[in-house]
């Protein structure tokens, strides 16, 4: 019976194996289908599953034309999911007490303040209006600045000035009022961190949060260290044409630069 019991068991494993590979098989062929279908030049995959990586692939190539595949530690612009990531990075600073989610955001800025006006009279710009775009400020999202090109600073981004591309960063409804996506709360909020901590962006969030999370390899560094840029895939407009540089450059880091 024992010996019964074994074998079934045995039998058992190599079935899931073999039925995990086949769905794995599946998969690669669904992806490379999509990529052909899509024009695509390549992607990573990673599955997790019970918060644990099962599967990380790469499919393609780096960059139209090119030779160079993709793997699981090529590097890709994240764009807007540098935002809750970012985000962790300030809910830290509330944990160690050096924040507060609910305080008055001016009482910790000292580089630049949010200007008052009509909407700020009751209700002030806080770190969770800023963390869940409920804070009333505008500018929804950046584009970033060619390689090469001038970059502005943090400050001049929060004011609108030249070179910067995007328009002033300001209050223009009640915060909390209402829910609006906005990547220039973003952008105070990687002020606030600046001010407080007195740390380079970058380091503060290696420290902070990548390194906690074992991402040794992902950084906010804008622009991209060479030896990361030389494991980084190039960025593509939707029609596919490569972008100037390989890629734009975000000191909008909190927002935009993972």
């Amino acid at each position: 019976m024992r010996r019964l019991l074994h074998n079934i068991l045995a039998l058992s494993m190599v079935l899931l194996i073999a039925s995990a590979e086949a769905r794995a098989d599946k998969l690669d062929e669904f992806i490379r289908e999509q990529l052909r279908k899509r024009q695509l030049p390549g992607l990573s995959l990673v599955i997790i599953q019970d918060g644990k990586i099962v599967r990380a692939t790469g499919y393609g190539v780096t960059e139209k034309g090119g030779k160079i595949p993709v793997t699981p530690s090529t590097l890709f612009q994240a764009g807007s999911i540098s935002k809750p990531v970012a985000a962790m990075g300030a809910l830290r600073l509330v944990d160690r007490g050096r924040l507060s989610l609910d305080e008055d955001v001016n009482t910790k800025l000292t580089t630049w303040k949010v200007p008052e006006n009509e909407h700020t009279k009751e209700k002030k710009v806080t770190l969770r209006g800023l963390l869940s775009h409920t804070a009333g400020l505008t500018v929804h999202g950046f584009p970033g600045y060619e390689v090469g090109g001038p970059v502005p600073t943090l400050v001049q981004i929060l004011n609108g000035e030249k070179p910067t591309n995007t328009a002033a960063i300001r209050v223009d409804v009640v915060p909390g009022s209402r829910g609006r996506y906005s990547g220039g709360g973003y952008t105070v909020m990687q002020q606030l961190v600046l001010d407080v901590t007195g740390s380079a962006y970058p380091l503060y969030m290696r420290e902070a949060v990548l390194e906690l999370l074992g991402m040794n390899d992902s950084t906010y560094e804008q622009p991209l260290p060479s030896a990361k840029a030389k494991v980084t895939a190039t960025g593509h407009y939707q029609d596919r044409s490569l972008v100037k540089g390989r890629w734009h450059i975000y000191p909008e880091m909190a927002a935009a630069g993972l």
